[in-house]
């Protein structure tokens, strides 16, 4: 065997090797299925899970605004009180 008939059939060979290695393997519409239900599931999850920690972050923030909105209500009422009763005093 020659060089050049040699690599010529390497060639080939190999060729047709990568063919088959890089063509996708032909799935079943019954496991195109299973894997849609799947990854519906996972988006499913993860956007409960993106949910869940929004609700959370926004109760905290909600409990720590009204939290100082209060103390702040509260300190302006006693300022106020004081001033009226300074007043009534003199």
């Amino acid at each position: 065997m020659t060089l050049g008939k040699f690599l010529l059939s390497s060639t080939m060979t190999l060729g047709i090797a990568a063919s088959l290695l890089a063509a996708p393997r032909q799935d079943s519409a019954k496991q195109d299925m299973k894997n849609a239900g799947n990854e519906t599931k996972q988006a499913a999850k993860d956007a409960g899970s993106a949910t869940k920690k929004t609700a959370k972050k926004t109760g905290h923030t909600v409990k720590k605004d009204t939290k100082s909105a209060t103390h702040k209500a509260a300190k302006k009422t006693d300022a106020g009180a004081q001033k009226v009763e300074n007043k009534t005093q003199q």
